[in-house]
């Protein structure tokens, strides 16, 4: 039985993490959650339910040691970062945002093996997450990354053509006019169930600007052979195309759970996981480029990480808060990624430096903060 530490209980990744857990009692045992606290009912259901010994959250903490005497609660901005130091088997880090990188590095640090789906640790810290990372210790749950873990296993190096990531192209694909985008369409995507920063940056495609950026730091692969196609209907996860010209896909229903299980029982796979595609009934996959006049991040994601430096850090940074602009009625859709570009060029001469530790981050993040609020401001 594996000991399984999960941050942001809560979100979609979370709580699919728990059902699995729940589905499968001989495999793991819950010994910690952690969530923000902004739904304490569901953090003291989650930890009745899975009897944890340990509670960590930003807020609510009172309430929440009230609801549940004789377990540890702790509270602060940095709870995630000291409850992912645990000793366990696996911390399954599904929290979004930068923030994940402190617990992502607590984790590695103490030897405990990282189920990955907070992307923007690699986006904003790879240099440090992968300089600490041990063979195996570091897996990926997003479907992506996962995708291409699985259809990597057993593969030279040398033979790697190029590494093809999916995108559903999210609810603008067909869409030409993006200027009068409201909040509510950027929210209701085609395929995915998502937290609503992750949902809007499906919708500008800057979610895999970041997934290039994850790619390159955990494949170790130049950003030129990562390359992105639309695929509407979300089934083949991703691609990699060998020098012999032969093509290896990893295809399953469009959820989460079939990632979120192969990396915490990494390597062992869970029994029905998630439904297995009816190959009994016809299916019609389709495929496309990416029309990047309409979509910028992507290439200016690519071009952040092949300058490297603090400069993906910045690039995620000022994404965060022009997302949350537009999440606040303060920015238009198509301002997210002017914002962000118009940051990456003021701030880009800071960012050439190697990034030593944590501190060094947390610092380009701040600045690169004040700069989109600037912006935001001005727009």
């Amino acid at each position: 039985m594996r000991d399984l530490v999960i941050l942001g209980s809560t979100g979609s990744i979370g709580v699919q993490a728990l059902e699995i857990a729940e589905a499968n009692h001989g495999l793991f045992r819950v010994i910690a959650i952690t969530s923000a606290g902004s739904n304490p009912t569901l953090v003291i259901e989650q930890a009745k339910k899975f009897k944890v010994s340990v509670v960590g959250v930003v807020k609510n903490a009172d309430l929440i040691r009230q609801a549940l005497p004789g377990v540890n609660v702790i509270d602060g901005e940095n709870a995630s970062t000291e409850i992912a130091a645990i000793t366990c088997d696996v911390v399954l880090n599904g929290i979004t945002g930068s923030i994940g990188l402190g617990p992502t590095l607590a984790a590695l640090k103490v030897g405990n093996r990282v189920a990955l789906a907070n992307k923007e640790s690699l986006v904003a810290g790879g240099d440090l997450v992968m300089s600490m990372a041990k063979k195996d210790q570091l897996i990926p749950v997003d479907s992506e990354h996962s995708a291409l873990w699985q259809a990597l296993m057993g593969s030279a190096k040398k033979d790697i053509e190029k590494l093809v990531l999916t995108a559903s192209g999210g609810p603008f694909r067909d869409r030409s006019d993006l200027s009068t985008v409201t909040l509510a369409e950027a929210l209701d995507h085609p395929t995915w169930s998502m937290g609503p920063v992750v949902t809007i940056n499906s919708a500008t495609l800057m979610n895999k600007g970041l997934e290039i950026i994850e790619a390159h730091y955990l494949f170790d692969t130049p950003y030129q052979q990562i390359e992105a196609v639309i695929h509407p209907q979300s089934v083949v996860h991703s691609m990699v195309t060998f020098i012999d010209g032969s093509t290896i896909a990893q295809a399953s229903p469009p959820n989460m759970k079939g990632p979120i299980a192969f990396a915490i029982n990494y390597p062992d796979r869970v029994r029905a996981a998630t439904p297995a595609i009816d190959w009994s009934k016809s299916h019609t996959w389709s495929f496309a480029p990416i029309d990047n006049e309409r979509f910028p991040a992507i290439e200016l994601a690519r071009r952040c990480g092949e300058l490297g430096g603090g400069l993906p850090a910045i690039f995620n940074a000022a994404n965060e808060e022009a997302v949350d602009a537009f999440i606040k009625g303060k920015l238009g859709f198509t301002a997210i990624v002017e914002v962000v570009e118009e940051v990456v060029q003021k701030l880009g001469a800071k960012s050439s430096g190697a990034l030593r530790d944590l501190k060094d981050v947390s610092t380009l993040e701040q600045d690169a903060r004040r700069t989109a609020i600037d912006v935001i401001t001005r727009l």
